[in-house]
């Protein structure tokens, strides 16, 4: 009776462990399988936060078709559940539980991408922003004066505040998060080339130079001219002389440009009319580069007072008015 006795109890024991060992060794298993997705990929947005329990279910409601529980236990096993970072994944067929763990540890997101490009106006960074695939568009139902305030900056104007680059984003942001970015980039430019500047220029101020630099960017065919264009300009200011540059004329006309302009066009008072009023425009025009900028605040060595497209994208410069007339004459009219 006493071996029987002993012999129930050892089962007893054992069964236990070895339910406990086949449990181990089924999960180890199936941390290695495929999982079943509702589709070839699956996407998932994770809020900064998110609990784990969250996460697992969220991703059986994206379309992972695996028990959202045995998710949640491989989050917390793995000892890994609160490295799991926020962003926007996406996994793929083929893809098993560790794969997905580790990709959210790593932080491997879906990043798209907004490409802001020198020389252009706000105007056309807010389309940017209205066509930039699965960017949240907070920005488009407030005014200029609402996002910049919104921004951090109120009262400034927009125009040429955010640095023309390739912003990558996770899917869903803000676009006030890229405009931020952005916009810091700017700014981080604009002191280094302030800092680095000539001297005895006829800039008071950072924004003086980014409103110059604005100009020279729409105002430069060929990348070897830029710093000959901020001569000209520069040399204008010191002798109080009117800028008289056509991109600030078209600016401050708006969306009533229709790609000619006219001798009307010039004469016409504007706050932008470089031809009717003295000194740099109230704002910039456009989003200047890194060469603008450097420009602006460096350059070159001329008494240049005028220049004159050749027609191949280069300018040619002069000192007087005759030797300009020259060039006018030889380059856009033929004679």
């Amino acid at each position: 009776m006493k071996h029987w006795l002993t012999r129930i109890l050892q089962i007893l024991i054992v069964t236990p462990l070895v339910l406990a060992a086949l449990a181990a060794a089924g999960f180890a298993w199936w941390l290695q399988q495929p999982m079943h997705l509702a589709a070839p990929s699956v996407e998932l947005s994770i809020e900064a936060g998110s609990p784990p329990r969250e996460v697992s279910q969220a991703w059986v409601n994206a379309g992972v078709q695996e028990d959202a529980r045995l998710l949640y236990q491989w989050f917390r096993w793995s000892g890994q559940s609160r490295q799991i970072r926020a962003g926007s994944y996406e996994i793929h067929t083929g893809a098993t539980p560790r794969d997905l763990l580790a990709k959210m540890v790593r932080g491997d997101e879906v990043l798209e991408q907004l490409r802001l490009i020198e020389g252009w106006n706000f105007r056309q960074v807010r389309t940017a922003l209205a066509h930039a695939p699965a960017l949240r568009a907070t920005s488009a139902q407030l005014n200029d004066a609402e996002l910049m305030a919104a921004l951090g900056a109120p009262g400034l104007a927009p125009e040429g505040r955010f640095f023309p680059d390739t912003y990558a984003y996770s899917k869903g942001v803000s676009d006030l998060t890229v405009l931020k970015r952005a916009m810091k980039a700017m700014q981080k430019q604009l002191d280094a080339a302030w800092q680095g500047r000539s001297e005895s220029l006829p800039l008071k101020t950072p924004d003086e130079a980014l409103t110059l630099a604005s100009i020279i960017e729409k105002e430069t065919g060929a990348a070897q001219d830029r710093s000959l264009v901020a001569a000209v300009f520069i040399n204008r200011l010191r002798l109080g002389m009117p800028l008289q540059t056509d991109p600030t004329v078209i600016y401050g006309m708006g969306e009533q440009f229709n790609g000619n302009l006219r001798k009307r066009d010039l004469l016409t008072d504007t706050p932008f009319n470089t031809y009717t009023r003295g000194g740099l425009p109230p704002t910039p025009i456009s989003m200047p580069g890194k060469a603008s900028l450097a420009a602006a605040l460096h350059p070159a060595s001329s008494k240049a007072l005028y220049f004159v497209a050749r027609g191949d994208g280069t300018s040619q410069f002069s000192e007087d008015l005759a030797a300009h007339n020259r060039a006018v004459n030889k380059f856009q009219r033929g004679k």
